[in-house]
């Protein structure tokens, strides 16, 4: 395996068909889940590292954001990848970007109306990673489900000739969707940020009874959080899979959303809920049986 720094470098090193996985690094098992589909399906695996500022705002925590760059190209190495491109910022961004990226619409609900200007600095960062790698397929988890909804629009809508693969949600043992952040938690706040999944799998248990009522399954989402002392909820929100918009009824592929504050740390979760014939089957994630790397030595 390879760590280089600049484009210029990746592009040479990667030959045949080009899988990318984009990452802020501190990686999980969900980041390495994308690494093996990628690797199942290219020629050439190649895994980001950068922490990107765009997409943090001033109150953000882009100081604080754990980092660990020999941890996780040891993970990485391991599970296969061929190319770690960690580029210092200069390389990502050699003077101050005039140019922004914008999806409208679909950034405009959910995370978009509580951050803005973050899905700018996602779609900015994804589309100088997609010119500069020149990939032909991107591996995102599902987890951030609102901006797999933008990657994928921004992508169509700009023609770069890119497959977008999105993977199910990696949890922790108890459920909790995994997250770098979940490091920022104390005994305490882990044992309430467990209210997020609850409800997630609360709304997957409804929809296979039979539940289609967006307000419904929102309400059976939000309660466990909202019983929770300690939480704070932003939103629970049913949403269409591929507008981000939020809607009354599950009637086409779709997605319940769900972010909250669990002390100073704010977590996001969803469920996807994805046709299968005239049926609907809920995406409830892939369980851990075992304590995450996060907690343990690469």
């Amino acid at each position: 395996m390879k760590i280089v720094q600049t484009f210029a470098e990746a592009r040479e090193l990667a030959g045949g068909r080009v899988g990318f996985v984009p990452t802020m690094g501190y990686l999980h098992e969900g980041h390495i889940s994308l690494v093996d589909a990628a690797r199942r399906e290219s020629d050439t695996v190649t895994v980001s590292i950068f922490v990107n500022p765009l997409q943090f705002a001033p109150s953000e925590d882009l100081a604080s954001y754990p980092r660990d760059l020999d941890r996780d190209v040891a993970l990485v190495e391991a599970a296969g990848a061929d190319i770690v491109f960690a580029p210092p910022l200069a390389e990502m961004y050699p003077s101050d970007p005039l140019t922004r990226v914008t999806v409208s619409d679909v950034t405009e609900t959910m995370e978009g109306a509580i951050r803005p200007g973050h899905f700018d600095g996602v779609a900015t960062v994804v589309a100088k990673l997609f010119a500069g790698i020149a990939p032909d397929a991107a591996y995102f988890g599902r987890k951030d489900a609102q901006q797999l909804v933008t990657v994928r629009r921004m992508t169509a809508d700009l023609s770069f000739p890119i497959h977008i693969v999105g993977s199910p949600i990696v949890r922790e043992s108890d459920g909790l969707a995994l997250s770098s952040r979940n490091t920022y938690l104390n005994r305490d706040e882990r044992i309430a940020a467990r209210s997020l999944s609850t409800g997630m799998f609360a709304v997957a248990a409804a929809v296979r009874g039979g539940e289609r009522s967006g307000t419904v399954l929102e309400q059976i989402a939000a309660g466990p959080v909202d019983a929770e002392p300690g939480i704070d909820l932003d939103y629970a929100t049913l949403a269409d899979q591929e507008s981000a918009a939020t809607i009354d009824a599950l009637d086409r592929p779709a997605f319940l959303a769900v972010a909250a504050r669990v002390g100073r740390t704010r977590l996001l979760d969803n469920v996807h809920i994805d046709p299968d014939g005239g049926d609907w089957v809920p995406d409830e994630g892939i369980r851990l049986d075992t304590t995450s790397i996060l907690y343990r030595e690469a």
